[in-house]
C-alpha cells in the first residue's frame, strides 16, 4: 500500500466518522489544568535556577575561604632554627 492510498483511506475514515461536540465544561477544565501545569512548571524552573545560584555562591565562598589551589605547608622536615 503506497503512501497516497494510505492517506486517502485515512481521509475517508475521518470524513465518515460522525462529528461529536465537546461539552463546554471540558474546555474550562482543560484550561484550568493547563494553567496549573504551566504555573507548576514555572515554579519548578525558578526553584532549579535558585538552587543552582545558591550552589554557585556556596562554592565560591568555600573556594575563597579554603583556597584549595594553595599548596599546603610541608611538615616532613623540621624548621631551621639556629645554626
Amino acid at each position: 500500500m503506497s503512501g497516497k492510498n494510505r492517506e486517502a483511506a485515512a481521509r475517508r475514515l475521518l470524513e465518515q466518522a460522525p462529528s461529536r461536540s465537546v461539552p463546554p465544561e471540558i474546555h474550562a477544565e482543560a484550561v484550568r489544568r493547563g494553567a496549573r501545569m504551566l504555573r507548576r512548571r514555572t515554579v519548578a524552573r525558578r526553584l532549579v535556577w535558585l538552587l543552582m545560584f545558591a550552589a554557585a555562591v556556596a562554592f565560591a565562598v568555600w573556594a575563597l575561604t579554603a583556597r584549595p589551589w594553595v599548596e599546603p605547608p610541608s611538615h616532613t622536615t623540621p624548621p631551621l632554627t639556629s645554626w
